[in-house]
């Protein structure tokens, strides 16, 4: 998964009249509401600050209910949301009286309600598409899964013997949550010679 480059803005120069506070990189897919960055960013604004993301979907590929949740809490914290594929979003930098700044922002919910809809689709579709091709590649014999990266899951599991934390070593790595987790599992199955619960760690989340 590609990373998710977040920028939190606070008002004053030299950046469209803000100045960038800080930058949050989530390793986490946007498929899951539970992404420590994205929270640590949101606990870290304030009233008024904008929140830039590099495409809609980098925040959110979540399901409805999920965007919902997400959104809200945005909303509560009065953080604005600037999307770098969508235009209309920048019009919430500045505004010259309060109708128009409703209005933006009006407009803007209703653009981000949209392309998130469509990142949310565009991934199950994607999802859809490649099990059929799993599906159609097992039928005929030619499906072999993923090969698993031992020498970048060794040093994943190094790392967890030497006690760094998850997330020195996902910012290491570039590793996922989901493939760490099935690692620190290998490592206490093997520790517990549970050799039936050993995971190949083969397959990392696709989001």
């Amino acid at each position: 998964m590609r990373p998710a480059l977040a920028q939190r803005w606070m008002r004053s120069p030299p950046s469209h009249g803000f100045r960038i506070a800080s930058r949050y990189v989530e390793h986490e897919s946007g498929t899951r509401l539970a992404r420590p960055e994205l929270f640590r960013l949101l606990d870290d604004c304030g009233p008024g600050d904008v929140l830039l993301v590099e495409q809609v979907d980098r925040l959110s590929r979540l399901s409805s209910a999920d965007w919902s949740k997400l959104r809200s809490e945005i909303e509560a914290r009065q953080v604005r949301i600037v999307s770098l594929d969508l235009p209309t979003s920048w019009n919430l930098i500045a505004t010259p009286d309060d109708f128009t700044a409703r209005m933006f922002a009006a407009v803007n919910a209703v653009m981000l309600d949209v392309l998130a809809a469509v990142a949310r689709k565009d991934y199950d579709d994607r999802r859809r598409r490649q099990a059929e091709g799993v599906s159609r590649a097992r039928t005929a014999g030619l499906y072999k899964g993923r090969v698993e990266n031992t020498a970048r899951n060794a040093a994943i599991a190094r790392s967890l013997k030497d006690g760094q934390s998850w997330r020195e070593i996902m910012i290491g790595t570039g590793c996922s949550r989901t493939l760490l987790a099935k690692i620190a599992r290998r490592l206490k199955n093997e520790r517990s010679g549970d050799a039936s619960g050993t995971d190949p760690c083969a397959v990392e989340d696709i989001a």
